[in-house]
């Protein structure tokens, strides 16, 4: 049997459209990359088990939960956290919705709920309320804003669509 190697590792990923280079622990989830190492602080931790959703980000454009995800696992992959989405100078459509619908209440689920919203309308543009209730299953919010945040994504949705919109890239 060959002993475990702790011995950190040196991975690349492509993170919000920048190739980053870290030496990491085999063991290390991408959570704690991106928080600790890259200084990526909207990706929030809260059950740190996959059961809330908080840390959602995209990984190739699929939603994963970055506290369950290996860093070593996620080599060479492209990486989209909350802070690859929009800027306070020019928000990304689902922001600005999330806030016009008051989705947000305390803020802590809101990059999660971004993301997997994210996903969810880069795959389906015109998605119903049943296909959106769905997506979002996997990403609790305490503060309930569940109708909210339904009706913010709905709104995004639309105003992805229209004419000359921005968002779905």
């Amino acid at each position: 049997m060959t002993p475990r190697s702790d011995a950190p590792m040196r991975v690349t990923l492509v993170v919000n459209g920048r190739d980053r280079a870290v030496d990491v622990p085999p063991t290390e989830t991408l959570a704690t990359t991106l928080r600790d190492r890259l200084h990526l602080t909207g990706t929030h931790v809260a059950c740190g088990r996959g059961e809330c959703g908080a840390c959602t980000v995209l990984l190739d454009g699929d939603p994963v939960y970055a506290c369950l995800t290996l860093t070593v696992g996620a080599a060479g992959s492209r990486v989209t956290t909350i802070e690859g989405v929009g800027s306070p100078q020019r928000p990304h459509p689902l922001q600005q919705a999330f806030v016009a619908h008051d989705a947000v209440q305390c803020g802590f689920c809101t990059p999660g709920q971004v993301m997997a919203a994210l996903a969810l309308l880069r795959r389906h543009p015109e998605p119903d309320d049943d296909t959106i209730r769905r997506a979002m299953s996997g990403n609790l919010c305490r503060c309930g804003t569940y109708p909210r945040i339904v009706d913010a994504i709905r709104s995004a949705a639309a105003a992805m669509r229209a004419p000359g919109a921005r968002g779905a890239e």
